[in-house]
């Protein structure tokens, strides 16, 4: 099995396992529904160039800051905090698992995990 398979498999798992998370801390639906995408918003950046929407959307697609977000609501007992880190945890898995991962600043379809859309 090839290691972008696994790499992709593990994704999927995250993305179960943050589901079940959310189910079981009883957090809001429509929270998860009004924010599964918000940090696409970051390709945004895509409009200044692709070294600069590389940037962007690293950011906001590395599991660093939202697993830290979701630490941080479990901490503070605050299920709007913990809601956010949780969806930004399944969205990042959910991307990865469909093929789209970090991006390199030679252009969007250029990831760590292979060139994705038509070449």
């Amino acid at each position: 099995m090839s290691t972008i398979v696994l790499l992709r498999l593990e994704a999927a798992l995250i993305a179960v396992l943050a589901l079940v998370s959310y189910g079981m801390w009883g957090l809001s639906w429509w929270l998860f529904a009004l924010l599964v995408l918000a940090p696409d918003l970051s390709m945004l950046g895509y409009f200044k160039g692709p070294r600069i929407g590389a940037v962007c959307y690293n950011a906001f697609h590395v599991y660093f800051v939202a697993l830290a977000i979701s630490f941080l609501g479990w901490w503070s007992e605050s299920q709007v905090v913990l809601s956010i880190g949780i969806i930004w945890v399944f969205h990042i898995a959910i991307d990865r698992t469909l093929g789209y991962g970090l991006k390199f600043q030679t252009s969007f379809q250029d990831t760590h995990l292979g060139r994705i859309g038509r070449n």
